[in-house]
């Protein structure tokens, strides 16, 4: 394996807002929770180690100072500074385990962590796998999920088109083309972003709410959409009826979805492999079916496997400099107001003898955007998680809010008299 790997440029421009933010926290991740006691730190540790050849990139670090910045190996790595344990403090203690690993600092050295989390009961506990987003995407960090704790298999790709002469000049134009869109799209428009009264506080809670995946695949198979689809109409839904509680007015909300542009024999890289696309949320349609059907219109483009084969030549093509602008574009609240992922993590998993009972994501929330928002598919249940600074309005309300969406386009697909 090369001693230094080159970042990409996504990799690049994520440095660039970080520089440009350095208040705002960048990291993102995961929780696993799991039932029976929870092994000694030693042990755990132990177990991290045992799993490390599998995911090389965990070892090295990220030398900024290089032109341009690489990954290098890790001369000083060591567990302790990267795998952690947070023990109650009482019931009586300011924050939980849980709340302080996700506000436990990350080493600049240090771009992940890994922290057991002791639960209030003897039989339960969860860990906790935090990371700088330059570090990883969260197709990545399910790999790493997937090494560590569980069963599932890697993500399943497209093979490769034919590369003929015509066949490369037609990708070529098709991805210009659709640079060339991209990049109208996220162009200022007065108007755009929306108006919230509050001054962050700069600290972040994590919001969650469960439903049975079987009940989005339900609602996705009535309308011939996916689940991803169903989950961002009912988030429309949310944001609408949170609108009005809140008094936050939202005239337009776009919602910035990653797309994974690996290739079909890649899965363990290092950074970042996704390409931002936003996506309309119809905020003031009434209709739960008519919100599906625009959700569903506005994603289906980037399903096609032409545009999808454009994406990943964007983003294996893109210079450097045409894509710090766009990622400074996007992630803009004039253009987005929130990340919004979805990624299926594994069908089960465990460490040692104890199970993993179920997963949650740690949304990235970007500076001046409302929420960060991401949904996990792990065994049979459909998990959604909210990032939230503790000053927005009512941002306890958005986990209800989004179940209760999803039993309206429930309740559509039952029969009329």
């Amino acid at each position: 394996m090369s001693a230094d790997v080159r970042t990409h440029p996504i990799d690049r421009a994520y440095l660039r807002l970080e520089r440009a933010h350095p208040d705002a926290r960048w990291d993102t991740g995961g929780i696993a929770y799991l039932s029976g006691r929870p092994p000694r730190l030693e042990d755990f540790r132990a177990y991290v180690g045992m799993h490390l050849p599998k995911l090389p990139m965990l070892t090295h670090r990220l030398e900024r100072t290089a032109r341009p910045p690489v990954w290098r190996p890790d001369e000083t790595f060591t567990l302790e500074r990267h795998v952690h344990e947070v023990v109650s403090a009482g019931p009586d203690a300011a924050q939980s385990p849980l709340e302080t690993a996700l506000g436990a600092p990350l080493p600049r050295d240090a771009p992940w962590g890994l922290w057991l989390v002791h639960g209030r009961a003897p039989d339960e506990y969860a860990v906790c796998y935090r990371f700088e987003h330059v570090c990883q995407d969260g197709i990545a960090a399910a790999l790493a999920f997937r090494t560590l704790l569980g069963t599932g298999e890697p993500a399943r790709r497209p093979l490769p088109a034919p590369r003929g002469r015509g066949e490369r000049l037609r990708r070529t134009v098709m991805a210009l083309g659709l640079g060339t869109k991209f990049a109208f799209d996220v162009l200022p428009v007065p108007g755009r972003r929306p108006a919230v009264p509050f001054v962050p506080s700069g600290r972040r809670r994590l919001l969650r709410a469960r439903v049975p995946l079987e009940r989005l695949r339900r609602i996705g198979t009535a309308h011939g959409v996916s689940a991803n689809d169903v989950h961002l109409a009912a988030l429309a839904g949310a944001l609408g009826r949170w609108s009005g509680e809140a008094g936050v007015p939202l005239r337009r909300a776009s919602a910035l979805m990653p797309v994974d542009a690996r290739r079909h024999d890649e899965e363990q890289t290092w950074g970042n492999r996704t390409f931002a696309v936003p996506v309309q949320l119809p905020l003031s349609e009434d209709s739960p079916s008519r919100r599906l059907v625009l959700v569903a219109a506005a994603t289906s483009g980037v399903k096609r496997s032409p545009r999808r084969q454009a994406i990943h030549d964007l983003v294996r093509f893109m210079p450097a400099r045409p894509t710090a602008w766009y990622m400074r574009r996007i992630t803009s609240p004039d253009v987005t107001a929130m990340v919004t992922t979805s990624v299926p993590l594994a069908e089960g998993g465990a460490l040692g003898s104890t199970d993993v009972t179920g997963a949650a994501l740690l949304p990235l929330l970007l500076p001046g955007h409302l929420c960060g928002v991401g949904l996990a598919f792990f065994g049979e249940w459909a998990e959604v998680s909210f990032m939230v600074d503790h000053a927005l309005p009512l941002g306890e309300r958005l986990p209800d809010l989004w179940t209760d969406s999803v039993a309206e386009l429930e309740r559509g697909l039952a029969p009329t008299d």
